[in-house]
């Protein structure tokens, strides 16, 4: 039995408000204290990539990329997978897509993490992210952001 396929597709209008609801939902932006208007805002930024990825037709994650929002490196503002859909590949097609659709503009992509996110953390350095660098009290006192990079190619 063949593993359902995972499609990523630039976001519509509706599944903006979709993107905003399963961010300010979860962690980190709950502890961040980070609100549904906050995240809607950054989901309609134009000058942010939305894409959400699809498992058998059915919304299960989203990626929010600045193209060149880290020193001229595409910036991966925020990820997120359904809850329920978590441990369905949907993480990893959706690194793998941003790695191939904008991994040549500088050959690097970056990415924030907050300390206390662990299990994302981790996730990305399954991923071949490195921590280069940390904000200490950044957002929130006590929590830290953890700047990580991948080089592509």
């Amino acid at each position: 039995m063949s593993m359902p396929t995972i499609s990523v597709l630039p976001a519509t209008d509706t599944d903006r408000s979709w993107a905003a609801a399963l961010l300010s939902g979860q962690e980190p932006w709950v502890t961040l204290g980070v609100s549904y208007q906050t995240c809607l805002a950054n989901c309609t930024d134009p000058d942010l990539d939305l894409y959400i990825a699809h498992r058998e037709g059915v919304r299960c994650g989203m990626m929010l990329i600045h193209p060149k929002g880290f020193a001229g490196s595409p910036y991966i503002k925020s990820i997120a997978t359904d809850p329920d859909l978590r441990n369905t590949g949907a993480g990893f097609t959706m690194m793998h897509f941003i790695e191939e659709k904008y991994g040549s503009y500088t050959g690097h992509i970056a990415l924030c993490v907050s300390s206390f996110n662990t299990r994302a953390k981790h996730f990305y350095q399954r991923s071949g992210y490195r921590q280069v660098g940390v904000l200490q009290d950044y957002i929130i006192s006590g929590a830290s952001e953890i700047i990580m990079v991948k080089k592509i190619g």
